[in-house]
């Protein structure tokens, strides 16, 4: 592994009643974290070939963790998201090649498909800043009942060094969905938005 993984935590999120209602099965949303060092912190440097390996290696072990997190079968995985926050000491474009060019496709492996382009974000930040991951269905971006988010925060990352990585996987939608848009039974994963 290319990358130097300070640490890993990983966040399970059930919601079992919203506004008076029972949720069953209850929504169900994970999110792994992996803080690694920048290697190019403090310092410009045009080739980020290193980063978007490290991206790649991200997409595959933090999917892997999600789907593990949330004790399904990786087929069952309904949406997904990526978003990373680089440390004072880095740039965005660090952030960026680690989620858009090799990220995708292994963490599509994890889940299973992935017809949907993987909804993302970036930022620079510090210690305990929390790091929105957004989500969107893993196979039609219309299903507007999986628009959603899942936040996360480490108390003592990034250090102005590091970069914080995170991928979300769900099980499930928002809970109590109620504004139209395309159903997952009606998901045909051609297109990516249908």
């Amino acid at each position: 592994m290319q990358a130097k993984i300070r640490k890993i935590a990983v966040f399970l999120d059930e919601t079992h009643r919203e506004m008076g209602q029972d949720i069953a099965p209850p929504t169900r949303r994970a999110a792994a974290v992996a803080v690694i060092e920048n290697p190019f912190a403090g310092r410009f440097e045009a080739d980020l070939e290193p980063l978007m390996a490290i991206g790649a290696e991200m997409g595959d072990l933090l999917g892997r963790r999600c789907v593990e997190a949330l004790g399904i079968a990786p087929a069952q995985a309904e949406s997904y998201g990526k978003a990373a926050m680089v440390g004072e000491a880095g740039e965005l474009e660090h952030a960026a090649a680690i989620l858009h060019p090799r990220l995708g496709a292994p963490l599509r492996a994890a889940v299973e498909k992935g017809a949907a382009l993987v909804p993302s974000s970036k930022k620079m930040g510090g210690p305990g800043q929390p790091l929105d991951i957004p989500l969107g269905h893993k196979d039609a971006a219309y299903v507007r009942s999986h628009f959603d988010g899942m936040e996360v925060r480490l108390n003592d990352a990034p250090r102005a060094n590091e970069i914080m990585v995170a991928v979300a996987v769900t099980d499930s939608g928002r809970p109590l969905p109620r504004v139209g848009g395309l159903t997952v039974d009606q998901v045909e994963g051609k297109d990516g938005l249908r």
